[in-house]
């Protein structure tokens, strides 16, 4: 559903970009970052966040892939500086998120700040997720296994800019 996301970043991982690099942006209960090329062989304490492939890719909005926990979407910068929402041409992030109560949801829709279908109000209810981020990052993928690790990197210990105090590196390969 999101062709030009699940391209690049197929394109991306042939070409090795996404070898060695560090998960940079850590928040429990929210989300992993990764994707900063700036990120291999950082120095401990540098901060990172702007790297990129030099391009930006339109947003790809669709309201069947929400910010359940595992998924999948594309970084960008915010909306002041970005009011097309068009994602970093590299930076990803998997959302950690966390279950949310049935009185939240009501709140959230009661405020207007999600939308929400029967469908999302179970997963958000019960594996949990970021909704609030639904409709303006691009959802591409999702973590089919493993997020138990997800929850291992989340917990890490960070410094003031969300990086890890011990790097948490990765590689992005495709099976075959």
């Amino acid at each position: 559903e999101t062709p030009a996301h699940r391209d690049n970043m197929i394109k991306l991982v042939k070409e090795g970009f996404y070898n060695n690099q560090l998960f940079h942006r850590v928040i429990k209960d929210f989300m992993i970052q990764g994707g900063d090329p700036h990120s291999v062989g950082a120095p401990k304490g540098q901060r990172l966040g702007s790297g990129s492939p030099g391009y930006t890719l339109p947003a790809e909005f669709n309201p069947s892939l929400i910010h359940k926990k595992g998924a999948l979407a594309a970084a960008r910068k915010g909306d002041r500086v970005n009011p097309e929402q068009a994602s970093n041409g590299s930076q990803f992030y998997l959302v950690q998120g966390r279950v949310l109560t049935p009185e939240e949801i009501n709140f959230m829709i009661q405020q207007g700040a999600a939308n929400f279908s029967e469908e999302s109000k179970k997963i958000y209810t019960s594996l949990g997720g970021t909704p609030h981020l639904d409709g303006a990052y691009t959802v591409f993928g999702e973590v089919v296994e493993g997020l138990e690790v997800l929850d291992s990197i989340a917990s890490q210990p960070c410094d003031a800019y969300n990086r890890p105090l011990e790097d948490v590196s990765f590689t992005i390969t495709l099976l075959k």
